[in-house]
């Protein structure tokens, strides 16, 4: 066996950009600007050593076999079932040309692959819901002596079943399926790796969200963080406030997510390792909120102009007990998004009864007035068995958190952000240079490549409360026609800068290899995905 590894020098970064600035010359030369990988796996696992043998796997002879009695595990089935799938579907054989239907030996070729020992060596739990604590390890041998499939979790097992699926490619000819010989032992680097999809600004159906998932799914990310409403829109529909999505929504009866559609979506994403996180931003960005219910909103100066959240009333608390009594109904995950970013203080400051209120409450500032609002609702939704994840400014205004709450780092100067949220003892996301929404001519996943979470001078203890981050497609320009295109394969960097060990900054060849052949295996799983570098084609 030899170790697998891409080109390594001091200059690929600069040679990568002058590989692009030869693609974009009117003289450059004929073929692909980069050229993909054979049977490369994205994200890259921790450890992996493959060789230039062979087998030929056959997808319809080809087989997984469930090792100690648990074929009554449905989840396990279900999965398997589903990865077969993918390997008949993942390619088109030229099936008039094939050369190899007797079972003829080729240069190179150790015989057919025609199963794969599945052992799942913890239990079986069907019902099981993703968690921040999931066991996603594998290890995975294809081997002449030994063909298997090993993980403590069902968590574990998706996560090798989609390695192996992305080890099997075609022939340049089209003639045959390979799989080289391969051992990976391999885990995440961050427990949480996610997606933020944002569902206010433009509505997005459930068929674009389970491709989303899908999609999520083969770059190994585990966190769909839903930003479901926010200004614009209301497109949840509560059961104990209909009103807000009946008056809120662009249209409530083809714009809005009923209960049985979340239930729908979490189990979805259940069934591909993805935890489904909620957010519901306040107390800004709640302007849907207040065509139904303006009384839990701060009358500004100018007549029927209505600001944040209206914090010198116990009604307003009264009424957000009970909506996010209802979001823990719907929502089975331990986190819950609460938001509270970019509050507008303006119509706070115009109105006497906020002013009021601070007196009688010593409350000596509109930031500490934004703090009281959200130390009540933190603590509120912990009586729902909430955990809360907040964005930075709540952590900046000197809200008092406890060492479970997320801190989610997402602008600019995020190494002093997140060297400070991790020196308070508090556990840090990113998102700062993942920002999808963003676009950047000429192509960008380059430069969310290079960044590195642990660019901070922090102690060990400190780079320990990073627990991952998350790529955020905010919705202002994307609906249902693009928002695919937008994320993939964009995404699929911060994917694997969560999953894998710090690859370093300069490394750029070889991810736009592997990346050029990652982004062809979406295509063929219906992911239209955009593609990465330039000029090229899919096999």
């Amino acid at each position: 066996m030899q170790t697998f590894r891409g080109i390594h020098n001091m200059n690929k970064h600069k040679i990568f950009l002058f590989a692009l600035g030869l693609g974009m010359c009117k003289a450059s030369s004929p073929g692909p600007l980069i050229h993909a990988t054979k049977g490369a796996v994205w994200p890259k696992p921790q450890q992996l050593n493959t060789s230039d043998s062979y087998f030929i796997l056959r997808p319809r002879a080809f087989e997984f076999n469930i090792l100690k009695n648990l074929s009554s595990c449905s989840f396990l089935r279900n999965s398997l079932a589903r990865y077969w799938k993918l390997l008949q579907f993942d390619v088109t054989l030229k099936k008039h040309q094939q050369k190899n239907k007797q079972g003829v030996q080729v240069d190179g070729s150790m015989g057919y692959l025609e199963y794969l020992d599945v052992n799942l060596t913890g239990q079986c739990d069907d019902q099981a819901l993703p968690g921040i604590k999931m066991d996603e390890s594998y290890r995975l041998w294809v081997l002449p002596d030994r063909k298997e499939l090993q993980a403590a979790s069902i968590w574990g097992i998706l996560r090798g079943l989609e390695s192996f699926s992305q080890l099997v490619y075609m022939t340049h000819d089209g003639q045959s399926l390979r799989v080289n010989a391969t051992m990976i032992k391999d885990f995440p680097r961050y427990k949480h790796r996610g997606l933020l999809i944002d569902t206010s600004r433009h509505f997005i159906p459930l068929d674009k969200i389970f491709l989303t998932l899908d999609a999520m799914s083969y770059n190994k990310m585990n966190v769909l963080h839903w930003h479901i409403v926010d200004d614009q829109s209301f497109p949840y529909v509560s059961t104990k406030f209909p009103e807000l999505s009946d008056k809120g929504a662009y249209n409530h009866y083809t714009k809005v997510y009923f209960p049985e559609d979340i239930r729908d979506v979490i189990e979805y994403a259940r069934l591909r390792g993805i935890r489904v996180l909620p957010e519901f931003d306040s107390p800004g960005h709640t302007s849907s909120w207040g065509l139904s219910h303006p009384e839990i909103l701060t009358p500004c100066k100018i007549p029927n102009m209505y600001g944040p959240m209206d914090p010198s009333k116990e009604g307003t608390f009264s009424f957000l007990y009970n909506l996010f009594s209802d979001v823990r109904d719907n929502f089975k995950d331990d986190f819950i998004h609460l938001g509270g970013d970019e509050v507008n203080f303006l119509c706070w400051i115009t109105n006497p009864n906020i002013t009021e209120f601070m007196m009688m409450q010593h409350i000596k500032s509109y930031e500490d007035l934004e703090s009281y609002y959200v130390q009540r609702v933190v603590d509120m939704v912990a009586q729902l068995n909430f955990k809360s994840i907040v964005w930075e400014e709540v952590f900046e205004n000197g809200v008092k958190l406890s060492n479970d709450t997320l801190v989610h780092v997402w602008k600019t100067n995020w190494i002093d952000t997140i060297k400070r949220v991790t020196a308070s003892g508090k556990h840090a996301l990113l998102s700062s240079c993942w920002y999808l929404d963003k676009l950047k001519s000429g192509g960008d996943w380059q430069d969310f490549y290079l960044c590195e979470p642990t660019d901070f001078d922090g102690s060990s203890a400190q780079q320990e409360l990073v627990l991952g981050g998350e790529a955020c497609m905010w919705g202002e320009t994307v609906n249902e026609y693009n928002i695919i295109s937008r994320v993939w394969p964009r995404a699929s960097t911060t994917a694997e800068k969560l999953w894998s060990a710090d690859l370093g900054k300069y490394d750029l060849i070889e991810p736009a290899q592997r990346l050029e052949e990652h982004t062809c295996r979406m295509n063929r799983r219906g992911i239209g995905a955009q593609p990465p570098n330039g000029p090229g084609y899919c096999d």
